[in-house]
């Protein structure tokens, strides 16, 4: 009598599990309960399953339950901020925005940057490079503590001007007198022209560069 029983528990078990697997790979609420219910069907009547070990199963079963519910609505959560944060991102076009960035593009034979310094700086360089990483000019800039501004005539180290159109990318080292970095990041200042909302965070398009939403430190207009 006992073996059979054991041995009924245990094909309904195998059963139950094979199905189960079979099925799908990840577990679900549903497959969860009943699992716990054909245990409970199919358990030895001569070794049954104690108070404690269901009570813990139970337990079991509303955490999963509980654990299911919080993900599914951070996910609708998250969606919703990601709407919110699309539609906050649609307001800044048509705005001068100042955006922690170091690409520009060169307009009407000139762009504009800026970069921060924690202190004030004895030795700034700067340098600029093209689209294809070579450098085409180096000189100096200001060693303010704070924000800095360095306009670029669009002219090569051998000035030769440059045509309009290229996205050019600067390149900052500000030292203190004791040689240590004191640059904090670079900037540029720009009209938001456009949004790419294909992904997670949306991009904005200042002064023909994308820019991540999320760089935006300031609005002047």
């Amino acid at each position: 009598m006992t073996v059979s029983a054991t041995s009924s528990a245990s094909t309904a078990t195998t059963t139950t599990s094979s199905s189960s697997t079979s099925s799908s790979s990840t577990l679900t609420s549903s497959d969860f309960l009943s699992l716990l219910v054909s245990e409970l069907q199919n358990q030895d009547p001569l070794n049954a399953t104690s108070t404690t070990d269901l009570i813990n199963q139970l337990t079991s079963y509303a955490n999963f339950s509980s654990q299911q519910s919080i993900n599914s609505n951070l996910s609708s959560l998250a969606g919703s901020f990601s709407s919110l944060v699309t539609l906050n991102s649609v307001n800044y076009i048509g705005h001068t925005v100042e955006a922690k960035t170091d690409t520009s593009t060169l307009s009407n034979g000139s762009a504009t940057f800026g970069y921060t310094l924690s202190s004030a700086a004895s030795n700034v360089s700067i340098s600029v490079k093209d689209s294809s990483g070579s450098t085409v000019w180096t000189g100096t800039g200001t060693g303010n503590a704070g924000s800095n501004s360095f306009t670029w005539d669009g002219k090569d180290s051998s000035g030769n001007q440059l045509s309009d159109g290229g996205q050019y990318t600067i390149s900052v080292t500000a030292t203190d007198s004791t040689g240590n970095s004191v640059l904090n990041y670079t900037t540029v200042t720009g009209t938001v022209t456009g949004i790419d909302t294909s992904t997670s965070t949306p991009s904005l398009t200042v002064n023909g560069v994308s820019v991540s939403a999320a760089n935006i430190i300031g609005v002047t207009s």
